[in-house]
């Protein structure tokens, strides 16, 4: 086997079929990524259980599927907002009578699930904008306050302080970008 330069950060001592002087440093990152695939693995098969069960309840015939009129429902119960035309559009492929297995259910939560997350956190930035006058990327925290308590779903006064915590600036303002993806990130 030859010896590669210990500067070499390429080197695979599997597949290249040389001693490499980090040795050490590719095992440790191969068993990281590992463990960290085996964790996400775990993570979605909770989840994809927690989605089953969910998608179960909507199962009235316990044939382990739903009706297609059921998908928005069922996609709701999981924290979904869908507009009855998304969920025309991912199922429109099917048959009109076709009842819908888990398997299929699944892409469609998915697709919802990253078109709406997108869509939603836009839709916010795009709305808050409107009380931007001078374009700066701020509104202040006392119209932000006012919004999010008079309009729409209204949010308690401790929520709204809650959510505004560390979010203002010297002057009061709150930069709106920033707050909406803070907001949607959980």
């Amino acid at each position: 086997m030859q010896q590669t330069n210990s500067h070499d950060q390429t080197c695979n001592p599997i597949t290249s079929g040389k001693r490499c002087a980090n040795w050490s440093a590719w095992i440790f990152v191969a068993i990281r990524r590992s463990l960290d695939r085996t964790r996400m693995n775990e993570w979605r098969m909770v989840k994809n259980a927690e989605f089953q069960e969910a998608f179960n309840l909507f199962d009235n015939r316990g044939d382990g599927k739903i009706q297609q009129q059921q998908i928005g429902e069922c996609l709701r119960a999981l924290g979904q907002n869908p507009t009855e035309s998304d969920v025309k559009k991912f199922t429109m492929q099917l048959k009109p009578d076709e009842r819908v297995s888990f398997e299929v259910f699944l892409p469609i939560y998915q697709a919802i699930s990253k078109q709406r997350t997108a869509d939603t956190a836009d839709d916010f930035i795009e709305g808050l904008r409107h009380f931007d006058k001078d374009a700066s990327g701020f509104i202040s925290s006392a119209e932000l306050r006012h919004l999010l308590t008079t309009l729409g779903e209204k949010l308690a006064d401790d929520e709204v302080e809650q959510l505004l915590q560390n979010q203002e600036d010297s002057q009061g303002n709150v930069n709106y970008e920033e707050f909406v993806r803070m907001v949607m990130s959980g």
